[in-house]
């Protein structure tokens, strides 16, 4: 299974792309709606010694070997957010048969940038060394991430510090998939954004599209064309 060119993963991030742009009462309302019996998850596991540095794992229903694992930020502005209101997101795909790792990560105003690139990075390196803890082939695990969270997954595909930081490369991960993410958004005028990268002090290392090119890993960027959050063409 390749989970950037075959039809069914592709449908299921399609399918998920609205409920993502919804209002929380929305991912409620889904979370509600989630079948119980498409997966297994994994709760509360550590992936380092602060709090919020903590993972869900959902697994297919069925065992499986040599499945694929997507390691998935939820976005929030990186001020808020927390793995437990995305399971639609894990339902989504354990019922693919890919394995989801749904990672909490460390939130502004009390810690800014980079802390939240370094917590996905962390998040990824645990993937890595439980994947045959959780029947997933390590050349198949890729990053994902919604906004906020497309965001930390880009810095990691693309600029080779943060990986290089736990021991990984991006040319270890099979690909990554960005969905509404900003990914070239100086200057900042959101306030949230404004107080995670210490604007107008942000370090103009800080922006992903930077750090493209033809060595990057592949990647599916999926986006609505009209998003009142981040500019399409951001």
């Amino acid at each position: 299974m390749n989970l950037l060119t075959d039809p069914l993963p592709r449908r299921s991030l399609l399918a998920m792309l609205p409920a993502l742009l919804t209002a929380c009462s929305g991912v409620d309302l889904l979370n509600a709606t989630v079948a119980t019996d498409t997966y297994r998850r994994t709760e509360g596991l550590a992936y380092g010694p602060d709090a919020r540095q903590r993972l869900d794992v959902y697994q297919p229903a069925a065992a499986l070997r040599k499945a694929p694992m997507v390691v998935f930020f939820y976005g929030g502005s990186w001020s808020s957010g927390a793995r437990g209101d995305y399971r639609f997101v894990g339902e989504a795909l354990a019922s693919c048969g890919i394995v989801a790792v749904l990672a909490d990560y460390r939130l502004s105003p009390a810690f800014r940038y980079p802390a939240f690139v370094e917590d996905s990075a962390g998040a990824v390196r645990w993937a890595f060394d439980h994947a045959e803890q959780f029947g997933v082939d390590a050349r198949r695990i890729l990053v994902m991430g919604h906004s906020a969270g497309a965001y930390n997954a880009a810095m990691l595909a693309l600029d080779a510090r943060w990986l290089a930081a736990v021991g990984l490369s991006p040319a270890r991960l099979a690909g990554w998939i960005g969905l509404a993410g900003p990914y070239d958004f100086l200057p900042i005028g959101d306030p949230q954004t404004q107080v995670a990268f210490n604007w107008p002090a942000t370090l103009p290392d800080s922006q992903p599209l930077a750090y493209a090119s033809a060595a990057s890993p592949p990647a599916l960027l999926l986006a609505p064309r009209r998003d009142t959050v981040v500019n399409p063409e951001r």
